[in-house]
């Protein structure tokens, strides 16, 4: 960062510490990772000096010639990943994708239905605060009370009774897996298009660690980090018959130019997932969440749904008396990243829930595995046996240290953090 160190000596500054803070903590939030260093040189590369507004072959831009190619071989490695017929990977992020396809398939006040935020789901699949309930007409399915598990003939009735436009099956803590197919069957019944938003799952979709959506979806949407371990973006992936009208809805008719670096990226980050490397990772993710899982439990921790599937574990804190937000504050001063979460039917606020989400992306992309994962749960069960203790705390910090330089994080140097 030679040219930063003289341009903005504050800056780089403030970088180092967030590469330290990547370095020494253990970064269980389930939607973060760690890029490649090849995602993050094609991130910062050139390209970000491009603007390309269109598509290939149709810019309102001269000087696109090598642009044109670039996101043409970025759309065919998305729908050979994914099995879909049309890819577009302009979308800045996993919201505007959502958007997007609201815009492209459905009127104003049309029915949208999905999963309840409080139960798993995401602000865009039509929770009230968002923009997804205030310009359509939102209706929400949730989970079972006693097993916390998606009840499908609940969900039929629901769309049989609200009879809704467009069926969203995603979310950002549900550690089940989803019955894509129980999804498309019931879309197709009641008429509706059906949307999987894979944004969580979507690099253990391409592992084969999570059933494939692509044989009932109408549409998939997905951000480009997360599991899929690429930079901050998104793509929309759909049948033939819907391309012109997701690319329409994209732009011109949400957004600009595309972030070609971005682009770029998320190409690296694609052919990265399309080696047999990316195939063991994702398995990987999820025997260690099942491990996590599984110490936390012979631990006494209480988990949503009893365990995990996927790369997530969502944790009631409940019969350990101790609150949520202030837990996520004392496992961050004991250097292990999670965050505070709503549960299920959960009796607390929102911005002081019951819940505690963790994942195992990020310690995975490490090379850690069910070993550290065993290690892991019992740091994490001594830290919340200590919350107000601050020299136990910093005594398990220093222990997460010590674990963490053995196992050095993907894309980032020692070198990169020097001066932090």
């Amino acid at each position: 960062m030679g040219a930063l160190e003289q341009t903005d000596p504050e800056m780089v500054k403030l970088i180092r510490q967030e590469q330290r803070y990547q370095l020494e903590t253990l970064r269980l939030i389930p939607s973060e990772n760690y890029t490649s260093a090849a995602v993050m040189e094609a991130q910062g590369s050139v390209l970000t000096n491009k603007y390309s507004e269109g598509y290939p072959g149709k810019r309102y831009y001269e000087g696109q010639r090598y642009i044109d190619k670039l996101e043409t071989v970025v759309q065919e490695r998305a729908k050979a990943l994914f099995h879909m017929e049309h890819a577009n990977v302009q979308p800045y992020s996993g919201s505007p994708a959502n958007m997007a396809v609201y815009y492209a398939l459905l009127e104003p006040g049309d029915t949208i239905m999905g999963m309840a935020l409080p139960h798993g789901g995401h602000l865009t699949h039509g929770w009230n605060v968002s923009f997804s309930a205030r310009f359509y007409r939102a209706v929400q399915y949730s989970v079972d009370p006693k097993t916390h598990l998606i009840d499908y003939d609940q969900l039929r009735d629901l769309a049989r009774s609200e009879r809704p436009k467009i069926i969203v099956a995603g979310a950002t803590a549900y550690p089940r897996q989803f019955d894509f197919q129980a999804f498309g069957d019931i879309a197709r019944e009641v008429g509706a298009y059906f949307m999987a938003d894979i944004s969580h799952i979507a690099g253990l979709v391409v592992a084969g660690a999570h059933p494939d959506p692509a044989p009932h979806a109408d549409v998939i949407t997905t951000t480009t980090h997360k599991t899929l371990r690429g930079p901050r973006g998104a793509m929309i992936l759909c049948r033939a018959e819907l391309a012109d009208r997701i690319d329409r809805a994209v732009f011109p008719a949400l957004q600009g130019g595309p972030h070609n670096h971005t682009t770029a990226a998320i190409g690296v980050a694609l052919a990265e997932a399309a080696t047999p490397a990316f195939r063991d990772y994702g398995q990987q993710v999820v025997r260690n969440a099942k491990a996590l899982a599984a110490e936390l439990l012979e631990r006494g921790f209480t988990l949503i749904s009893g365990g995990t599937d996927t790369h997530l574990i969502l944790i009631d804190l409940t019969n350990k008396g101790v609150i949520a937000k202030k837990a996520a504050r004392a496992l961050d001063r004991a250097g292990i990243v999670c965050n505070y979460n709503t549960i299920p039917y959960d009796p607390r606020k929102p911005f002081s829930p019951s819940g505690i989400r963790i994942g195992t992306p990020s310690v995975t992309s490490r090379g850690m595995g069910e070993e550290e994962m065993r290690r892991i749960g019992a740091l994490f069960s001594t830290a919340l046996d200590n919350v107000e203790d601050e020299e136990a705390l910093q005594r398990i910090a220093a222990e997460v240290r010590e674990m963490a330089e053995a196992y050095p994080a993907p894309g980032i140097t020692d070198r990169m953090a020097v001066g932090a």
